[in-house]
């Protein structure tokens, strides 16, 4: 009696989880990863919409409409402010695809359909990376060691305005050390320390997801001596030298203007006696004619 109990309960979770999964179907997520420039495409994995299908794809953490089909008639929301002309939707299919796709355009896309069979779901991690260049490496004239008498060589592997990359010292197939960045870094840089005689083989090397960069280490090309810096007094009777002019320019600029006002000052008063004196003789004059 328990056993037949039993396969009764064993039947009834065999048609819920078949219930749940044709009504509330989950496919998943999927990763895409992309450099910037290219095109990708969102696959619905359907061969053909049937007339009374309905697709709905929706973007970021807002879940933004952007694209739908329903009988077979394609709306495109607002998609045009985000997206511009690059979104294309598959009227046959409702697959999504991004074109000449860009960093802003990283994020989870989410797929809605509804069709007489049930409604499924599916979620896209897309990741959008940028184009880097190839790593620089310099000998580190300002590391401590190069301070000291050591047959060691510092130096340092740059990379300049990247975002999400790995940046990494390898000593032939072996990992030496390694730096990571997720957001936008003016420049990334990462140290070693090599011996002058050693003839093994040192590689920096650049990376994401999709593709990387190399460049070899060259011993005898990178570490070349490095120019003594200035004694610290030079640099002062350089500063002294460069200032020098400059100061004593504006003492005499100052010292001119200052002897122009004075003299101005001076000049005025003197106008104005010489023109009461003047106006009093013209007035003498014309009393002595008038009694005259």
């Amino acid at each position: 009696m328990w056993s037949y109990y039993q396969k009764i309960i064993q039947c009834f979770f065999c048609l819920y989880f078949l219930l749940i999964n044709s009504v509330f179907g989950v496919d998943g997520d999927e990763v895409k990863s992309v450099m910037e420039g290219d095109s990708v495409t969102l696959h619905t994995h359907l061969t053909h919409i049937q007339t009374q299908d309905y697709i709905r794809w929706r973007f970021g953490a807002q879940e933004t409409n952007i694209a739908e089909i329903y009988k077979q008639s394609i709306d495109m929301f607002d998609s045009n402010k985000t997206f511009g002309d690059r979104l294309k939707l598959d009227s046959q299919t409702g697959s999504l695809t991004i074109t000449n796709i860009t960093i802003t355009d990283s994020g989870l896309y989410k797929l809605t359909v509804i069709s007489l069979t049930g409604t499924s779901y599916k979620t896209f991690n897309v990741t959008v990376y940028v184009h880097f260049p190839v790593p620089v490496i310099n000998r580190d004239c300002s590391s401590s060691s190069e301070r000291s008498p050591k047959s060691n060589c510092s130096v340092l592997c740059s990379v300049m305005n990247v975002t999400r990359v790995s940046l990494s010292w390898y000593k032939g197939k072996s990992l030496l050390s390694s730096i990571s960045v997720s957001d936008l870094i003016i420049r990334l840089s990462l140290p070693l320390e090599v011996e002058y005689q050693d003839t093994n083989t040192y590689r920096c090397v650049i990376n994401n997801p999709i593709t990387n960069h190399t460049q070899h280490l060259n011993i005898n090309d990178v570490c070349q001596p490095c120019s003594d810096p200035l004694p610290s007094h030079f640099i002062v009777l350089i500063a002294v030298a460069v200032m020098l002019p400059v100061v004593i320019s504006v003492f005499l600029f100052w010292r001119f203007k200052k002897y122009s006002m004075k003299t101005q000052y001076h000049i005025k008063p003197n106008r104005q006696k010489l023109r009461w004196a003047y106006l009093s003789v013209q007035l003498k004059r014309n009393l002595m004619f008038q009694i005259w």
